[in-house]
């Protein structure tokens, strides 16, 4: 399907026979520098914003009309400067954009008449409306885009704020002493070894050498060579409730007693950081792509204000 987006619609009057006064059948919505905005006109650019707006929750939904105006006006506004800059758009160009959506939609000439018709509009129509488009376009790289810059800095401060985005996920590195709980002891079983792990765990917090309570208390037959060392991990690398419980500590912290299935856990965290990104010179286009189009986006809305505040609006409906 071809997406067509229709155009101004004339205001459309009829008189009475002579000396009869005259019967409007549309309305007026807003007056945009003499030029009008008919209620026909809101009403279906109302109709298309719902359209694109239809997966919103009801609540995000009560001001799509005062939207659809300001839409129209938008346009009024931008069409009106496209006349006053005097842009031109070559008919090879109009030609170059219509080739290019019949090979991008796989289509013929006579299947883009034909979906154009199923949505009641005529190839010149549509080619008058893409036309009017690439006017647009040309008037926004004008006096909005070729006016932006992204610099290097920009770029590198960007990398570094969103290290994640580009493949950096966070390590850490940490210490714990076990507790192994026998399930077969039941409550009474665990009261005994949580009373255990308390006393270790009060001098872990009072700064005891961590490695020397791990030798010395863990039932991990590891610890007493590397101390409860568990090395550089990942967050989803470890049982679930030590991932979790490192992702919220601060390096140096000692955590409070942590029960997994296995058993009971003191956790001292040691380091915690992000691994290897992708390289900046890899993703350097991308940043610069994304922080040229939001600089677009906010300068567009800038000029589009800026040119409201210059011309007469005068909005009725």
């Amino acid at each position: 399907m071809v997406k067509i987006r229709t155009g101004i619609i004339a205001l459309a009057l009829a008189l009475t026979p002579a000396l009869a006064p005259a019967q409007v059948i549309d309305s007026i919505a807003a007056v945009v520098n003499d030029e009008l905005i008919t209620t026909h006109e809101l009403d279906r650019e109302y109709q298309q914003l719902q359209k694109e707006q239809q997966q919103l929750p009801a609540s995000e939904k009560m001001g799509l009309r005062t939207a659809a105006l300001n839409r129209l006006i938008d346009k009024k506004l931008i069409d009106q400067k496209v006349r006053e800059l005097d842009v031109k758009v070559l008919d090879d160009e109009v030609k170059a954009a219509i080739e290019d959506v019949k090979k991008q939609n796989r289509m013929t000439q006579e299947q883009l008449v034909q979906a154009l018709a199923a949505q009641g509009l005529s190839f010149d129509e549509y080619r008058r409306q893409l036309r009017e488009q690439l006017e647009r376009l040309r008037l926004m790289s004008q006096e909005v885009r070729s006016k932006i810059q992204v610099g290097d800095q920009e770029v590198q401060d960007y990398y570094n704020a969103n290290l994640a985005r580009y493949g950096a996920i966070e390590q850490f590195r940490a210490r714990h002493i076990f507790f192994k709980v026998d399930k077969k002891g039941g409550a009474a079983e665990l009261a005994k070894v949580e009373a255990h792990a308390n006393e270790v765990l009060k001098e872990a917090q009072a700064g005891k050498n961590f490695v020397e309570l791990a030798k010395k208390y863990s039932d991990d037959p590891a610890a007493a060579k590397d101390g409860g060392d568990l090395g550089t991990f990942k967050r989803s690398d470890m049982l679930a409730e030590i991932g979790d419980t490192v992702a919220a500590m601060k390096p140096g912290e000692v955590s409070n007693l942590v029960m997994s299935q296995a058993g009971l856990h003191i956790i001292k965290l040691e380091e915690k950081g992000l691994g290897q990104a992708k390289p900046l010179a890899e993703v350097k286009n991308d940043i610069e792509e994304l922080l040229f189009k939001k600089k677009a986006d906010e300068r567009f809305t800038q000029w589009l204000k800026d040119l409201r505040t210059s011309v007469a609006v005068d909005i009725r409906q």
